[in-house]
């Protein structure tokens, strides 16, 4: 089945979504780290996990959605799965966790057998395990209602989360979002939400994305497939303990076609 192609729009939200739930991460300073993005689809949030210096997996119980994951030459490592069965990694892996538009399709029984509140509790469950201790999940989702917020929220609390839900905007229709903040270690303050004022949602803007254009753009400049983006992503491999062919004369060149 072919997918539809994304939007340029639709890029761009998921992208602002995925810097606004990296911000709540609050990571160190300069400093890579190993992520974990649940529900990551075709990778667009990865992207700018990578964009940012960090490694990530990604999982997705699509895998059409995986495999425009890896047509896109997306650079993290990708696993087929369903969260609600639980996170199959080793405990304390990683240094966070990062999940986009995904967590509330946790709340449907799509079979007899699907029991929303036991699938929550086994994901929870689970995510709290693969996380250092200390270390953060932040999950925007969509909630249907006031209901559905308390079973996600109340599950995470059983399975040793602390936290809670920063809204941003709350009065906007449409630039309204909900990021479940969760804490494996010690409680921490809860982030406050961005604010509906128009000019302080803009020296927030600038303020948070001014910090990464730099990195970004110095990345974005590369022409894709060009001698110095190869080079490059071969960097990111080796950094990332990647088996990878040395560099020479011919990296990076066109190859003529063979009959």
């Amino acid at each position: 089945v072919a997918l539809p192609s994304t939007s340029s729009r639709m890029i761009d939200v998921q992208t602002k979504m995925a810097g606004r739930a990296l911000e709540l991460l609050n990571l160190p300073e300069g400093q890579p780290c190993y992520l974990l993005d649940i529900g990551c689809g075709s990778g667009l949030s990865g992207d700018y996990l990578s964009d940012e210096g960090h490694y990530w997996v990604g999982i997705d119980i699509s895998p059409a959605m995986l495999d425009a994951a890896l047509d896109r030459d997306t650079e993290g490592d990708l696993l087929l799965g369903d969260m609600g069965q639980g996170i199959p990694f080793k405990p304390g892996s990683f240094d966070g966790c990062i999940s986009i538009s995904a967590v509330q399709w946790l709340c449907n029984a799509n079979k007899k057998s699907d029991i929303p509140a036991k699938r929550l509790y086994h994901f929870f469950s689970s995510l709290y395990s693969v996380l250092a201790r200390g270390a953060r999940a932040i999950l925007q989702l969509y909630p249907e209602n006031s209901e559905q917020l308390e079973l996600i929220t109340t599950q995470a609390t059983k399975a040793g989360f602390t936290g809670g839900v920063v809204v941003d905007y709350p009065n906007s229709a449409k630039a309204k979002k909900f990021y479940l903040c969760l804490f494996s270690g010690p409680s921490t303050f809860l982030p406050k939400g961005l604010s509906e004022s128009q000019e302080e949602e803009e020296a927030t803007e600038s303020i948070f994305t001014n910090k990464r254009v730099p990195h970004r753009l110095a990345r974005r400049s590369l022409v894709r497939k060009s001698r110095e983006w190869v080079l490059e992503k071969k960097e990111r491999r080796r950094r990332q303990g990647k088996e990878v062919r040395p560099d020479t004369q011919y990296t990076g060149r066109k190859r003529k076609p063979r009959f």
